[in-house]
């Protein structure tokens, strides 16, 4: 059963294929092009022989009912890609090290969001470099992602051992704990900094109005790269309004600005300012 569903799966339609991308579209921003077939095909073929559907418009019509809201999360969590890796674009965060925090020393509190924080590498790569270089002065992270499923993979904040590859040995050492017995092959993040990073589901083109905390610095990273350009407009202006004044936007190595009409500065190759 499961190899016929994903032969047919692998024959969809452009029509079924539009009818998924306006889906997507409309509630998480994602544009799923039509090359991206195969990918849709094999993400959901699965769910669909657990549901016993025998094709992908079947599974469109009960995702599309407004009151299917934990099947259409499932599915949103199926078809977004959550690649991450601890310490990804070290430049940026010898930027927050060396340049950022340095003009933040005198600030009370400071407030991080990892705003497509996936499984939870990125927002605890942040937790280790304010712990070495702001132990002594309050700090927060918050941390959000569209999907359910990598939010609870990133509050358990447990990683194979194989994650850790890329974060610095002082910190390994410092900040993770080896697991034994059945944990063995993997390490946990310290309580002493998971404590400080908090989780919540958050939806980028949806920001609530009760959301009314500024942050000093928002990490976006390799996320709007899957929306079309008014779109990214959109999302970056919504996360600029999150920003206090004088505070910076972080954007992926391979995403550019360039050409939208946003009340940033430029201070790096991928490091923006908000005015003063």
């Amino acid at each position: 059963m499961n190899s016929s569903i994903e032969s047919m799966a692998l024959d969809v339609s452009d029509e079924e294929m539009l009818l998924f991308q306006q889906l997507f579209k409309h509630y998480i921003g994602l544009y799923l092009p039509f090359s991206k077939k195969a990918l849709l095909c094999s993400r959901l073929s699965r769910r669909l022989v657990e549901l016993g559907l025998s094709d992908l418009r079947g599974y469109y019509a009960l995702i599309s009912q407004p009151q299917e809201e934990a099947e259409r999360q499932r599915a949103i969590d199926l078809i977004t890609t959550n690649e991450t890796y601890f310490f990804r674009e070290q430049k940026h965060f010898d930027a927050l090290r060396d340049d950022i925090l340095p003009e933040m020393s005198a600030r009370n509190e400071l407030k991080i969001w990892s705003a497509a924080s996936s499984t939870g590498e990125e927002a605890y790569s942040i937790a280790m470099l304010l712990d070495d270089c702001r132990a002594h002065h309050p700090w927060s992270i918050h941390a959000s992602d569209i999907s359910q499923r990598v939010l609870t993979f990133a509050r358990r904040a447990l990683y194979p051992m194989v994650r850790g590859e890329h974060i610095p040995k002082p910190y390994l050492s410092r900040y993770c704990l080896c697991g034994t017995g059945e944990y063995e092959g993997h390490f946990l993040i310290d309580q002493r900094i998971r404590k400080r990073v908090t989780f919540e589901q958050r939806n980028l083109l949806n920001l609530p109005t009760e959301m009314d905390e500024k942050f000093d610095v928002v990490f976006l990273r390799n996320v709007i790269i899957y929306f079309d350009f008014p779109t990214k407009v959109d999302v970056i202006q919504g996360v600029i309004r999150k920003i206090r004044p004088g505070g910076w936007l972080i954007v992926g190595h391979s995403e550019s600005l360039h050409g939208m009409p946003l009340d940033l500065q430029m201070s790096a190759p991928s490091i923006y300012r908000r005015p003063l």
